[in-house]
């Protein structure tokens, strides 16, 4: 029997070879399938990232919030010293060449400045060359340095005081490519990315170049990322550095070139790198980046300017302006360098740029909230019309009536007089809360919500619900004298105990401050002093329910407690609306609703909102006449006369102290010419701040006005109120040559018709008008 042949041991290899090659390639084609499918479902996957987030709205532009543009005009009173500091404040920088916008140069008496551009939403202001002389305290002279013609006004672009931020606190000035300066490009693709317009997200050619540069030079001095890559990074990535980051970002590269043409990466790429830290927040973008560091619009950059961003991509904590000049300016140089080296600019540009300083603005934070008390109300104000978003993401401009000048008097006059105050050993850990307005237009412009200015908590000036104490009393007497058959100036009034019941068969009966009882009074007399017994009187006589109509008229919108109380200030209100209260006194019976917007802008300049004057009759003219005639008597002889310890007399005051039970809140509430402020002082706590409306609001308030207010009140009577001259004991008719007479006002046919014994003869008189202190 033949014996079969074994298989030689190689065949046996081959054959176990080839099944173990089938069985691995079986298992290598299905898993390269799944690998495929995994990365064609990852790579769809980042693409629809990359489309959706570029596509849409790529950025959250936070709202800006900008302060009350100054107008500058011969006659206008501001000191070169002054203007220099509100120059300063607005970024501008010393240049005796003027060579950009923002810059400015002082000679003698003459300050020269560039201004910058802004719209303004109803005009657009060009940036222009003017010259400003000033005389003492005051602007000379305005002319255009150009040609040398006189100007009759001119607005400064207004400062910023705050902004609307978004989760994250990154801030952009979006700029389209065409509105770049060429060489910020030709710096950009010298530097970072010379082959951009050639490659298709990555380029071999620049991670090698950059290799052999920086082995060259024994450290890094070139990167090899492309600008697509580092827009990727910025826009899409987390700064994590790892392998998968790597990965993921080539990919989004290659996608971002494959959807989008170069200048649509390039334009991302030149609005949302990061090109340093204002404070919390990031500054993205060559736009913002030029005015943090230079204070000037981008288009108006000179090459050594453009240089020097260029440098801040490399690093911008590496090569910060401010921190590290020399090593900037030695990056900035290099960016000269390479310019030079690819043809964009010549040897002379290169020279003459290297020889000039980095010429950085001063170091003033532009994004941080200066005023948050303000700011918090203009919020407030925005949210009735604007939602969340729109605030943080839509690059909203909100020009405000906030005068910076006029606030930072505020705080420093209650820094300052709380300080003071709190020597007393009855007067201590005091609150207080203000708020200044014009009085022509209720624009306010100044508010603080307490002592500590920078504090984001508690805003006092809007949520402070307190008593307001005698404030009220001026409501009480408005309201009778828009009764002249029954209430004249004159009237006498009992100034005697009243006791009024109560619920559940109890009583009620005020009493004076000086625990006394006064008598028979004149009404003015018992408003000027303040007297507590003579008001209720009047105020329950006209009735309780017509008293709070009127404060609702005057702009009050809070629920009323229709108690006796309510005649001595048991109601209580915020100084937001006793402001307006006061307003519409101030107003001459005509309520102007608070403002403290002027415009909303779009992102663009393009109107969106404006806040014109708006005016309504609220009250009687001629008893909003005779109150405030009877308010100057408040500050000539009552309780309102220390303010003349900082203003002259001539200014005729009007106002009103305010103080409740166990001097727990002391307000003040008064407007001379042309402004209006309103100044509470107590403790968080409610317990007693051991002050009268006189011996502490009224200290904040004339320290302010003092330094704020130029003009006096002039107050013009309505037609159907005359001047006629009474005798103060009888409250009859008298006349000028009487001893004591005084020229009071009266709605026609309410005068006294029966004449005291001196003024038998007595006629009225027109001489009032030039008698600003009747009393």
């Amino acid at each position: 029997m033949a014996r079969t042949p074994r298989p030689r041991r190689s065949a046996v290899r081959r054959r176990k070879t080839k099944s173990q090659a089938s069985w691995l390639l079986r298992l290598l084609v299905p898993l390269a399938l799944i690998g495929g499918f995994v990365l064609a479902v990852y790579v769809g996957y980042l693409d629809f990232t990359v489309r959706q987030q570029f596509e849409g709205k790529r950025w959250s532009i936070p709202a800006r919030v900008y302060a009350s543009p100054v107008e500058l005009y011969a006659g206008y009173e501001i000191s070169a010293k002054n203007f220099e500091d509100l120059l300063l404040e607005l970024h501008y920088r010393q240049d005796p060449q003027l060579a950009g916008e923002g810059s400015y140069s002082t000679k003698g008496s003459v300050v020269n400045v560039r201004t910058r551009a802004f719209n303004f939403g109803d005009t657009v202001q060009e940036s222009r060359k003017i010259s400003v002389a000033f005389s003492g305290a005051a602007i000379s002279g305005l002319t255009d340095a150009g040609n040398g013609e006189n100007l009759a006004i001119v607005r400064m672009d207004p400062v910023q005081i705050g902004s609307f931020y978004p989760t994250r606190k990154e801030d952009r000035i979006l700029i389209k490519l065409d509105e770049a300066p060429p060489t910020l490009v030709q710096g950009l693709l010298s530097t970072e990315d010379r082959d951009f317009y050639s490659h298709f997200g990555l380029s071999p050619k620049s991670i090698a170049r950059a290799m052999w540069s920086n082995l060259k030079a024994g450290g890094m001095v070139q990167g090899g990322s492309t600008i697509t890559q580092q827009l990727v990074k910025n826009f899409f990535l987390t700064p994590k550095r790892t392998l998968r980051r790597k990965l993921k970002e080539a990919l989004m590269s290659f996608i971002l070139e494959y959807r989008y043409s170069k200048d649509e990466i390039l334009e991302a790429y030149l609005n949302e790198i990061f090109l340093g830290q204002d404070g919390a927040s990031a500054v993205h973008g060559f736009g913002l980046a030029s005015e943090f560091y230079f204070g000037q619009s981008l288009k108006t950059l000179s090459l050594h300017q453009v240089a020097t961003l260029v440098a801040l991509v490399r690093g911008p904590s590496e090569y910060d302006p401010r921190r590290k000049p020399e090593h900037t300016l030695e990056r900035r140089n290099l960016v000269l360098d390479s310019m030079l080296n690819e043809g964009y600019i010549t040897e002379q540009q290169t020279v003459e740029a290297k020889k000039q300083p980095l010429g950085v603005a001063a170091v003033i934070h532009r994004s941080a909230n200066r005023y948050p008390d303000f700011i918090d109300l203009v919020k407030r104000q925005l949210k009735q019309e604007y939602k969340e978003e729109d605030l943080t993401s839509e690059g909203l401009r909100i020009v405000t009536t906030l005068d910076t000048r006029i606030q930072d008097i505020l705080e420093r006059s209650m820094a300052s007089k709380l300080k003071q105050l709190e020597k007393s050993p009855k007067s201590n850990e005091l609150e207080s809360a203000a708020i200044v307005t014009r009085r022509d237009s209720g624009e306010i412009v100044a508010l603080s919500g307490g002592r500590n200015s920078e504090s984001t908590g508690f805003n006092r000036a809007l949520d402070a619900v307190r008593p307001i104490g005698s404030l009220i009393k001026p409501v009480v007497y408005l309201t009778a004298l828009e009764y002249p058959e029954r209430y004249t100036i004159a009237t006498p009034v009992s100034d005697t105990q009243i006791s009024i019941e109560a619920e559940r068969g109890k009583s009620w009966s005020p009493d004076n401050y000086d625990n006394r009882e006064h008598g028979i009074v004149p009404l003015h007399t018992a408003l000027t002093h303040s007297y507590n017994m003579a008001t209720v009187r009047i105020g329950m006589d006209i009735g309780l329910a017509k008293v709070a109509n009127t404060l609702k008229n005057m702009g009050v919108s809070r629920p009323v407690d229709l108690y006796p109380s309510f005649l001595l200030g048991a109601q209580p209100l915020t100084p937001l609306e006793v402001t307006q209260l006061y307003q519409t006194l101030a107003g001459d019976g005509f309520a102007t609703p608070l403002r403290s917007i002027r415009a909303v802008n779009a992102a663009d300049g393009k109107a969106l909102q404006s806040y014109p004057l708006t005016v309504r009759q609220a009250v009687d003219p001629a008893a909003t006449f005779i109150t405030n005639t009877i308010l100057q008597e408040v500050m000539y002889a009552g309780t309102g006369h220390s303010a003349y310890n900082y203003l002259p007399k001539e200014m005729a005051l009007v106002g009103k102290t305010g103080t409740t039970n166990q001097l727990r809140d002391s307000w003040f509430a008064g407007f001379s010419g042309d402004f209006l402020s309103v100044v509470w002082i107590g403790r968080d706590d409610n317990k007693p701040s051991g002050l009268t409306g006189g011996s502490g609001a009224l200290q904040i308030w004339a320290e302010t006005m003092r330094q704020v207010s130029k003009k006096p009140v002039s107050l013009v009577p309505p037609d159907n109120v005359q001047m006629t001259w009474i005798d103060p004991e009888s409250g009859l008719l008298s006349s000028e040559s009487c001893p004591g007479a005084k020229l009071l006002p009266f709605v026609e046919g309410s005068a006294p018709t029966q004449f005291a014994e001196c003024g038998a003869n007595a006629e009225s008189g027109e001489s009032w008008l030039n008698n600003l202190n009747p009393f």
